[in-house]
């Protein structure tokens, strides 16, 4: 079930039976998409993250196993060699694509099809944004540029498959950052949860860019020399700068109803910040590189699985409801069990 309130507070109040409407209009999302919320739906969710994650393992096992072993390489017949380098071609754009299916999926199921596409549309336009102006003026990020392997690049500089990594991992930590933060009434609360789910991407990167440009198939490449194994600081202020800019637009687009989600609810968004902080913390140390793996557990992956230890378990649902989770209105101003207050 879905709760939002205006003051970040869910309050169940009882209804009695003869005032519920048993057949609730049905919002112009739910006639559009009518299996959202459905069994179908959570099933195509579990199968987009699915093969997710088995494009992240596949690509680990390419990398770290099979690239440096090219006799094993050599001994494969004439298909498997072909197969070899499709995959190599296009294993990085697989998971990224993936993902994004997961992130869109999981994110109409817990927030609605309408405030999904609020943060989708900003996360993958600011952040296309900045990337492009990144790879041609070396603002905010530094002078980088990417090279091949991740799919066809928009003006020649940005793969088309950045922002969709932007916009699923972006949405998993927003959505965790705001746990520890979501019962809490002070004025600095919105703030706190985009500077807490900007730092949560941030740390994926910690561990990521050092693994994605120094190791045995690099992905991009700094043109401007730092001290973080090879990179700029100034990258990881533009990556905080870009991450809280489309969660503040998101937020600001969402308004006043701000969604308060359950452990239960919250494992999703864990499992997939999760699979790719796994997969970037993997490629790190088996490149050798060790410190950035650290530090980006002790600001990503630890804080992650904190918040969502800190989130409220699922609540005990009526039979029915269980039963029909399709049938539970997304927005407490639609439920008339639920109420918002102020």
């Amino acid at each position: 079930m879905r709760w939002f309130s205006s003051s970040s507070v869910p309050v169940s109040l009882p209804v009695p039976s003869g005032l519920t409407n048993p057949s609730p209009k049905p919002s112009l999302w739910q006639a559009v998409l009518p299996w959202s919320g459905s069994p179908l739906w959570r099933r195509l969710e579990t199968l987009a993250l699915g093969l997710h994650i088995l494009s992240l393992f596949f690509g680990l096992a390419g990398l770290l196993w099979v690239v440096p072993h090219p006799e094993w390489i050599a001994s494969l017949p004439p298909i498997g060699i072909q197969a070899f380098s499709l995959s190599m071609g296009n294993g990085g754009v697989a998971y990224m694509v993936f993902g994004m299916l997961a992130a869109a999926l999981m994110g109409s199921r817990l927030l609605g099809w309408r405030r999904m596409l609020m943060f989708l549309i900003p996360a993958v336009g600011i952040s296309l944004g900045s990337e492009l102006l990144g790879t041609s003026t070396g603002i905010p990020f530094g002078n980088y540029g990417y090279l091949s392997g991740l799919g066809y690049k928009i003006a020649g500089l940005v793969p088309f498959t950045i922002p969709l990594s932007w916009f699923y991992v972006g949405l998993s930590a927003y959505l965790l950052a705001r746990v520890a933060l979501q019962h809490q009434r002070h004025w600095l609360l919105h703030f706190e949860a985009i500077m807490l789910g900007a730092l949560l991407l941030t740390a994926w990167d910690f561990v990521l860019d050092p693994a994605m440009t120094r190791g045995l198939i690099p992905f991009w490449t700094w043109f401007q020399p730092g001290p973080f194994f090879g990179m700029p600081l100034q990258n990881f202020g533009g990556w905080m700068l870009t991450g809280a800019a489309f969660m503040t637009v998101a937020k600001l687009l969402w308004g006043k109803d701000q969604p308060i989600l359950n452990r239960s609810q919250l494992l999703g968004p864990l499992v997939l910040y999760g699979a790719n902080f796994g997969f970037a913390l993997l490629m790190s140390l088996g490149s050798g590189i060790v410190a950035p793996a650290g530090l980006g557990v002790l600001l990503g992956l630890a804080p992650a699985l904190g918040m969502w230890w800190m989130a409220q378990p699922a609540p005990d649902l009526p039979v029915d409801a269980e039963a029909n989770p399709a049938d539970s209105a997304w927005d407490t101003l639609e439920d008339p069990s639920l109420v918002g207050v102020k």
